[in-house]
């Protein structure tokens, strides 16, 4: 069987549009200020603050930051000192503020040795005032020394349950809960060029973080776990977890050289199915390393830690999970491509780490599993976004935990931007697109906005995209399309319609695909649909039998319909596609949803096993979607064959009563 690709422009314009249709750290040549290190200055493009991100003003650059503080995980409690290193960006910089929950006691600030003037506002913000101004552009540092039950918002942000009777603590800061356990600078536009996380905690337990384990210090009863990591890290992807984890490691070729170690914090009870599940991590990161950029903090390394919440949060460089699920997995090993090592640069651009993340981990169903497995994984994200007619990728409400992070649209409708972004560019484009975007000085660690995945995807594919993410990120809703094709001599005669599930699009343009067959041979061919009942002629070196829309699900639509014509473009008498809706039936109906052509006349009655005639009736057909009823009425449960009569013919759809 043999399968080409045309792409075909308008060749005529039908009348009838009514129809429906991210080293280690260089010195900072400066004096010692508190014991704390410099990480290397990257220079990261500006950005507005989101203020439901962040109250602080973004009136200094982070350059580094040193985490102390001890957790017992059998004590919801915390005690810290946060040391950062910054630069003033403002002249008569005389005080400086942090993101802090007020629920956290602040005992102390430390600047040159000296106590600072602070306040804690009931707005989460701890303000500290400096004994004179900090000249524009000189490296300083502060001391925050603080304590505390740190509260739960968002997702937890610090969570202190058990497993198996241990017990366990671990943050998970995103969006808004890293002020909830340390002071930060909780912005979208700034990263700390590095961070040290040392946690000290009883002997019996062990702490995850970020980066390389640099020190493991024992000191009586007690063990402080040091974790530095020399990349610049967005304060929601620092994290700490505490337990009796036990610990193994993978490791993964890179196509670079070397290889990377993925150490994997595990629960003691967990440990034969970790080891089983994260096998599949090294043909996970060998893809996305092919084909994007190699991983981006091969210095350190990846990993997992097993925490309680029921799915993953990607910390950089150390994955929080709660098993060790293939999809899991492989959705969170992508933002370190897509979220981490580049981070969305304000949560209405969250569809840049979910949405990635997602597609991301379809690709690997895509290259390691059946081509059934794939269709399927699109089919369901597809099912999931048209299940509402509207909904838009661009998160207008930030201050909506739910809405930034709807499966729906921030991370599926996400994922199929990116699939059919994919579809309108070509693979090659598509790809070289993403790596030019991950190869962005401006943009590699640091952050990222929608327009500036844009420009690197027009500038590899050669076109102009804005129409694309007016309709598709911007706008709401859906397609739906009509297709009508038939013989005209030697050519095929189409004219394809579209419907939109949502006003704000009235109409979305994209490459449609329809394969046409004759039972031996096929060949998809690809319509330049630019407006609705818009018509085309294409010529096939054999007798069409049958056309598909969309055969490889490439667009995401519902409710489409393709209807045979004959040469004078009148209808082709069909059986209606029919639809039980559910089925099983449990109330004493039988749900139909029937496609059909304008004035078709239609008969339908159930039938037992034995073939007796139970329930019947007549009804009319519209073009499109017709939805009828027939009252079963006190039928036994039991099969029944239900059969739909046209002039095209029969169809029977066995329909099962409880």
């Amino acid at each position: 069987m043999t399968k080409k690709v045309y792409c075909l422009t308008t060749v005529l314009c039908l009348a009838t549009a009514g129809l429906n249709a991210q080293s280690d750290v260089d010195s900072c040549g400066e004096p010692d200020l508190h014991h704390v290190e410099c990480g290397k200055l990257y220079q990261l493009p500006h950005f507005q603050p989101d203020m439901a991100t962040s109250r602080v003003p973004d009136d200094y650059d982070l350059k580094y930051h040193r985490i102390e503080c001890t957790i017992d995980p059998a004590v919801n409690y915390i005690s810290g000192k946060v040391t950062t290193r910054f630069v003033p960006k403002t002249a008569g910089f005389s005080e400086m503020s942090f993101d802090l929950s007020h629920e956290l006691a602040v005992t102390s600030v430390v600047y040159h040795g000296q106590a600072a003037i602070f306040e804690q506002t009931a707005n989460d913000v701890l303000r500290i005032v400096f004994p004179a101004v900090i000249p524009a552009g000189t490296l300083d540092s502060v001391a925050v020394q603080y304590e505390g039950t740190p509260p739960k918002t968002g997702f937890g942000s610090w969570n202190q349950t058990s497993h198996n009777g241990a017990p366990v603590i671990w943050t998970l800061s995103e969006p808004y809960g890293a002020r909830d356990w340390w002071p930060c600078k909780q912005t979208l536009v700034d990263k700390p060029d590095s961070v040290d996380v040392l946690v000290t905690t009883p002997a019996a337990y062990r702490a995850a973080s970020n980066g390389l384990l640099v020190h493991e210090i024992q000191n009586g009863g007690f063990k402080t776990y040091h974790w530095k990591t020399r990349y610049p890290i967005a304060a929601y992807l620092v994290a700490v977890a505490v337990t009796n984890y036990a610990v193994y490691s993978d490791f993964v070729p890179l196509s670079g050289g070397g290889q990377l170690e993925v150490l994997n914090y595990v629960y003691p009870e967990s440990l034969a199915d970790a080891q089983a599940g994260t096998a599949a991590i090294t043909p996970i990161v060998r893809l996305f390393d092919s084909l994007t950029i190699q991983y981006p903090f091969a210095a350190e390394k990846y990993g997992h830690a097993q925490f309680g919440w029921g799915g993953g949060m990607e910390h950089q460089t150390m994955t929080f999970v709660v098993n060790y699920g293939y999809g899991l997995l492989a959705h969170e090993c992508a933002h370190q491509w897509f979220g981490d090592y580049i981070t969305c640069g304000s949560w209405k651009d969250i569809w840049l780490n979910e949405g990635f993340a997602t597609y991301f981990e379809g690709l690997t169903r895509e290259r390691y599993f059946s081509p059934a497995d794939w269709y399927n994984w699109k089919l369901g994200k597809l099912l999931s976004v048209t299940s509402a007619p509207g909904g838009s990728v661009f998160c207008a409400d930030t201050t909506s935990v739910g809405r930034i992070f709807s499966g729906r649209l921030t991370y599926n409708k996400g994922a199929y931007l990116l699939h059919m972004l994919r579809w309108k560019l070509g693979n090659e484009a598509f790809f070289n697109g993403l790596k030019s975007y991950l190869n962005d000085p401006a943009l590699a660690y640091g952050y990222a906005r929608t327009a500036d995945l844009q420009q690197h995807l027009e500038q590899a594919g050669g076109q102009n995209l804005q129409t694309f993410f007016n309709q598709w990120f911007y706008g709401e809703g859906y397609p739906s399309y009509d297709v009508f094709w038939g013989p005209d001599g030697s050519k095929i005669n189409v004219s394809i319609f579209q419907n939109t599930s949502h006003a704000s699009v009235p109409f979305f343009e994209m490459p449609v695909p329809l394969r046409f067959s004759n039972g031996v041979q096929d060949t998809i061919v690809v319509f330049d649909h630019t407006f609705s009942g818009q018509s085309f002629s294409v010529e096939l070196p054999y007798k069409v039998y049958s056309a598909e829309f969309d055969p490889d699900l490439w667009l995401l639509s519902r409710h489409n319909s393709v209807f045979q014509t004959t040469a004078a473009g009148n209808p082709v008498p069909q059986v209606p596609e029919v639809s039980i809706i559910p089925n099983p039936a449990t109330d004493g109906r039988v749900n139909l949803v029937l496609t059909a052509l304008q004035g078709t006349e239609a008969r339908l009655w159930l039938q037992s096993p034995e073939g007796k005639t139970l329930l019947s009736r007549t009804s009319t057909l519209h073009s499109g979607k017709n939805e009828i009823s027939l009252e079963s009425g006190l039928l036994p449960a039991g099969v029944y064959w239900l059969n739909v009569q046209t002039t095209g013919g029969i169809r029977a759809e066995k329909v099962v009563i409880y």
